[in-house]
């Protein structure tokens, strides 16, 4: 009977590990998030790339966020185009960009099923591909133009693709309208919030 009880306990234990490996390790994950925002705030004050105007990185102290949020490290199953085609986003100062349509990214916000396309820029020099979005926040705590995301290029192989919206982030135009930024298209626009990443730079 003792053995029995052994042999069960080691059962659950061993499906509880393999549950909990399935999810990031909450503390190490905000940590990361943390050094990453940081940074990011640090290239903001003193880089010579960073988009604030020299007036106001002076007064810079840091950039708004949403808390971290594991829920939205999102595994989203993706399907590749054979031949991405070539297509134009439209930029903000009314140009256009050349990206590929390389493939679309399928996942769920609560119940709602979402996708969104992905792109990567056509000159062939990124090694990410690039997710312009809006969602249900825009206009209100986040950017009303929409906020974009990178994702590492997944291997030839690979079913999934990770979307983590804690590193959404405002293009360079939210701060600063000398810059021209690519607008979101209308296949990326999702109807759910995202209440993950950069909050809106100016209140």
């Amino acid at each position: 009977m003792i053995k029995k009880i052994a042999l069960a306990a080691a059962i659950i234990g061993i499906i509880l590990y393999s549950i909990s490996g399935l999810q990031p390790d909450t503390d190490a994950y905000a940590k990361g998030l943390h050094k990453f925002r940081s940074e990011k705030n640090r290239a903001f004050r003193q880089s010579a790339n960073s988009p604030l105007p020299e007036a106001q990185k002076g007064q810079f102290d840091s950039l708004k966020y949403y808390p971290a949020d594991v829920a939205f490290v999102i595994e989203a199953a993706i399907s590749r185009n054979a031949t991405p085609d070539t297509t134009l986003l439209q930029m903000s100062d009314n140009r256009a960009e050349k990206y590929l349509r390389w493939g679309q990214a399928r996942f769920r916000i609560g119940t709602q099923a979402q996708q969104l396309a992905l792109y990567l820029k056509a000159d062939g020099k990124d090694s990410t591909l690039f997710v312009p979005f809006t969602d249900a926040t825009n206009g209100r705590d986040t950017y009303g133009g929409g906020r974009y995301l990178d994702a590492p290029l997944p291997e030839p192989d690979a079913t999934e693709i990770k979307l983590d919206f804690n590193r959404a982030y405002n293009p360079y135009c939210a701060y600063n309208n000398e810059y021209s930024c690519p607008v979101p298209p209308a296949e990326n626009r999702l109807q759910a919030a995202i209440p993950a990443g950069e909050k809106s730079f100016h209140d």
